[in-house]
């Protein structure tokens, strides 16, 4: 198993697009609009993948500012879930967030995630609210560097 960094607009970057549309789009009903994909841009994509080359797991991290990044997207795919990916690749983030001088992580947790984020270390900030037509809270986790 190994983790890379998925660069914008590659078969790879599509390939994440796909997994993050199955597992978390498709089952609220939703598709991504070309212009939130085009948003992407300037953001940091992380995918943990087999020894086959198959990836099992992506993430994106978004810079709020010079000393915060907000994690979003966290996709497992269904066939790999409970292997502890998500936190392998949460992990890894939080590493690379470190190395260039990141204090801070936020993030929003649908309200299913909370109990994984909590064991992570993340905190929830705030109330529960609405996002994507379900429930979510604000989370965050300052990482020392």
């Amino acid at each position: 198993m190994y983790i890379l960094e998925i660069a914008f607009a590659t078969p790879e970057f599509d390939e994440a697009v796909r997994l993050r549309t199955d597992v978390l789009r498709k089952p609220l009903g939703l598709v991504f609009a070309p212009e939130q994909l085009a948003a992407e841009y300037k953001q940091r994509h992380l995918g943990v993948y087999d020894n086959h080359g198959q990836l099992l797991g992506c993430l994106t991290m978004v810079p709020v500012d010079q000393q915060t990044w907000k994690m979003r997207q966290v996709a497992v795919a269904e066939a790999a879930q409970g292997r502890g990916l998500g936190k392998i690749l949460v992990g890894y983030s939080e590493a690379l967030a470190r190395s260039e001088g990141i204090r801070l992580i936020t993030l929003h947790a649908r309200e299913t995630a909370v109990p994984f984020y909590l064991k992570l270390g993340y905190q929830v900030v705030g109330d529960r609210f609405e996002e994507v037509g379900i429930a979510h809270f604000q989370m965050e986790k300052a990482i020392a560097s």
